[in-house]
């Protein structure tokens, strides 16, 4: 079974020792990710611009591992406020609403004090 790293293009994943995601068979899964402006590298302040960004990213690296949102099966958001989850659920929502993976929503500690959100992703290649 062939694997396939990839990358995102971020300093951090060689210097860290991560993919962005990882290809393995008809799995996909995808590394978790923070809320950076792909294109800016800036933190915006909103937790929901942050959701916004972080899923952008996502979505290019499952395009690349030649997968789709509508692959996702388990989503996994990590939370630094409770109070976040009704402003991250219409972001959520758009993204997953009609496709609906097994999710968890965990608050805790993020490695960054501007980091608000990280989601990660497994996708399973459909049939």
């Amino acid at each position: 079974m062939t694997r396939t790293l990839i990358s995102s293009g971020s300093p951090f994943e060689a210097q860290v020792g991560y993919s962005r995601a990882v290809v393995q068979g008809d799995w996909c899964f995808v590394a978790g990710t923070t809320g950076y402006d792909p294109e800016t590298k800036a933190m915006p302040d909103s937790v929901a611009d942050q959701a916004a960004n972080a899923l952008k990213v996502i979505g290019k690296a499952l395009e690349q591992a030649g997968f789709s949102f509508e692959d996702v099966v388990r989503a996994t958001y990590y939370i630094t406020d409770p109070a976040y989850w009704d402003q991250i659920g219409p972001v959520l929502g758009g993204t997953f609403g009609g496709i609906r993976p097994a999710a968890t929503c965990l608050v805790s500690g993020l490695i960054k004090p501007e980091m608000k959100i990280e989601i990660e992703v497994t996708a399973l290649r459909k049939d």
